[in-house]
């Protein structure tokens, strides 16, 4: 029998039964739309990361105060002091740059409107360490920091907040803790690096103005450090450490008062951590294509039962077991392929849904449209391989006896 017959055949089978087909497709649908959206999500995550990652520029490691234990309580210290940055920029063989950060919370005022913003007082090389982009105006020079001047670069995300863009925002007047500063400059958004880490909602001043008309210590929050090139991430940490607890006079067993954290190794494992969820979400949806498979295999059970008398008609005109069993297997695989192009659409949409409504990052993917393609059509040949066969071993004089 012509394949083109054998397919004119099965859909007509399927056009004859449309409500009950549909209920059949049901739970490939499902499968597949499952399949889709649960890889789309740990896609979209992957990338998420991946774009973090690039945005971290160079190899940068963070040094922050350490913890220490109030009646089991952790707390931090005020450890980190703008002499150890000064010292590791000094004397560190392992560091490219040095960037301390002065950090607040405090409110920031433009004219009738009142925002609270993380401010960090640094250096002028922050924006080159970190891998900020100016989108309007300029960052603040080493001898802005030099004279105290008070001049602000804001984040991303805080022109919008004041109802501006980023070029209307320079040289406007902002006042922090009833302090004016002039805006100089805005930073392109960045994204956050973790939840509630980012300077898109910051404002940054020079160290030596936040220091001395800001904050009023010289006490750090934190310093940045770029690997040189040529050592690596351990060696700038093991170099960062020996210089940190000789300053602070810690002897040998005692526990550093410090921290230092590889960004990169933190997002690194939350990749990895975001690549076996997926795989274990898709892993889950594809189970519900097994339930929708062994469904079609019952009704195409139920349909070789109900057209036993025709099987055996075209058995007496000649019918080969092939052309039977193809004719059943083709109507399996077509019911499956069906529900697997309404499932992909109904997936992508779901992904679109998340990512419009629930702020979620999605990406549906070539690869993932085609295994779960690929998969839907697998179900059809396996779950629909008992059911022809059976048609296709029927004995002719018994099936054209069957009422």
């Amino acid at each position: 029998m012509p394949v083109l017959e054998v397919f004119a055949i099965a859909l007509g089978s399927i056009r004859a039964n449309l409500f009950r087909a549909m209920l059949t497709m049901l739970g490939v649908i499902i499968g597949v739309a499952a399949v889709i959206t649960m890889v789309a999500l740990g896609s979209g995550a992957q990338r998420a990361i991946d774009d973090q990652l690039r945005s971290l520029g160079g190899n940068v490691l963070t040094i922050g105060p350490g913890p220490w234990f109030l009646r089991g309580v952790s707390r931090q210290q005020d450890t980190l002091k703008l002499d150890d940055a000064e010292l590791l920029a000094r004397e560190s063989r392992h560091l490219a740059g040095v960037a301390p950060e002065m950090t607040l919370r405090d409110q920031v005022k433009l004219g009738n409107r009142n925002l609270n913003l993380r401010i960090t007082g640094t250096t002028a090389n922050y924006a080159d360490l970190q891998a900020y982009r100016i989108a309007a105006g300029r960052m603040f020079t080493s001898a802005d920091d030099s004279a105290r001047r008070r001049v602000v670069v804001l984040g991303g995300d805080v022109p919008s907040q004041f109802e501006a863009d980023a070029a209307a925002m320079i040289g406007r007047t902002l006042l922090i803790k009833a302090v004016p500063f002039e805006v100089i400059g805005v930073f392109e958004r960045k994204g956050d690096f973790a939840p509630g880490m980012s300077g898109d909602n910051g404002a940054f001043i020079p160290l030596q103005t936040a220091r001395h008309r800001v904050t009023g210590s010289d006490t750090l929050q934190s310093i940045g450090v770029e690997v040189a090139p040529g050592s690596t991430a351990e060696q700038a940490m093991v170099d960062v450490e020996r210089l940190l607890r000789r300053a602070h006079g810690i002897p040998p067993g005692r526990d550093n008062d410090f921290a230092i954290f590889d960004r990169k190794t933190i997002l690194n494992t939350r990749a990895q951590a975001a690549g076996i969820l997926g795989y274990l979400l898709a892993g889950i949806a594809g189970v519900s294509l097994l339930v929708g498979g062994i469904g079609i295999m019952n009704i195409m059970l139920v349909t070789v039962t109900e057209r036993t008398r025709e099987i055996g008609i075209r058995k007496a005109l000649g019918a080969t077991r092939g052309a039977i069993m193809a004719q059943f297997l083709v109507e399996s695989v077509t019911l499956c392929l069906l529900g697997g192009l309404l499932g992909i659409a109904l997936g992508a949409g779901l992904a679109g849904l998340l990512a419009k409504f629930a702020g979620w990052q999605t990406a549906v993917t070539a690869d993932s449209v085609l295994l779960a393609f690929g998969f839907s059509a697998a179900v059809g040949v396996l779950f629909g391989l008992m059911p022809a066969r059976r048609a296709a071993r029927m004995d002719p004089i018994e099936a054209l006896r069957h009422e």
